[in-house]
């Protein structure tokens, strides 16, 4: 089983996302934006980061900048 971030601003999506990723027996993480995705990325250490690239103040490639450095 896998721990999976999921980071977007839409709640329908997030909300679709996780239920698919808890559906197949994945651990699921959630976030609303890219500034909590990144805190939340770091503490928790998923095995991977679903990340919308559209949102505001921190975008999807912002923030994965960031996770990567």
């Amino acid at each position: 089983m896998a721990r999976i971030l999921i980071v977007d601003d839409s709640p329908s999506q997030l909300f679709g996302i996780q239920r698919l990723v808890e559906k197949i027996g994945h651990e699921s993480l959630t976030a609303e934006d890219g500034a909590s995705g990144v805190e939340l990325a770091k503490q928790a250490q998923p095995d991977l980061v679903l990340m919308d690239v559209v949102m505001p103040n921190l975008n999807g490639f912002q923030a994965t900048r960031q996770l990567s450095r």
